[in-house]
């Protein structure tokens, strides 16, 4: 049995070179891909903010769709917003917004995609992120109390590393 060290048993971060800095990783060697990633997010609400929401009865609106607007735009500026993300040519975003299951609130999901060396995950995670910013700015003096999240990663595809399934995306689409 050989022992690892902490360091050689954990996965190796990216973003970080042999001195431990923050750096951009370079991608420009790796050949293009199509990828695909699929996040969601949620935001819990009074019941009756989201039966305004659904109905389109909002005083600022069409709240989901001021919402489905911001999450694209976010998706496509991700790089400047973080600061060691690089700049991606978005071939595709859907934003689909939905009562959560258990009615609690509403559920975001962003599937971004795009052909190119590096992977789209950030850009979903970024939309889902801002969509929900969104919608608990349209509707916050109806409901102060709303809670945002979770928000995560249920699924990528391309790349080095192949596809990877959140355990909880059982039932989610593609």
């Amino acid at each position: 049995m050989t022992a690892e060290s902490p360091a050689a048993a954990s996965p190796r971060l990216s973003h970080l070179n042999a001195s431990g800095e923050a750096h951009m990783v370079e991608v420009g060697d790796r050949p293009a891909s199509d990828r695909r990633a699929l996040a969601e997010g949620f935001l819990s609400m009074d019941p009756a903010v989201l039966a305004l929401v659904l109905e389109g009865r909002a005083p600022k609106g069409d709240v989901l769709a001021v919402a489905r607007v911001a999450a694209i735009q976010a998706a496509k500026r991700t790089w400047e917003l973080i600061p060691l993300c690089h700049p991606i040519a978005l071939t595709g975003l859907e934003v689909r917004i939905e009562p959560a299951a258990d009615g609690s609130g509403l559920r975001l999901e962003a599937a971004a995609r795009t052909t190119g060396p590096t992977g789209v995950e950030m850009e979903a995670l970024t939309a889902v992120q801002v969509g929900l910013l969104t919608l608990y700015d349209m509707v916050k003096s109806a409901d102060p109390a709303m809670t945002i999240g979770p928000v995560r990663l249920l699924e990528k595809t391309g790349g080095r590393h192949g596809p990877w399934r959140h355990p909880a995306a059982v039932g989610s689409r593609a």
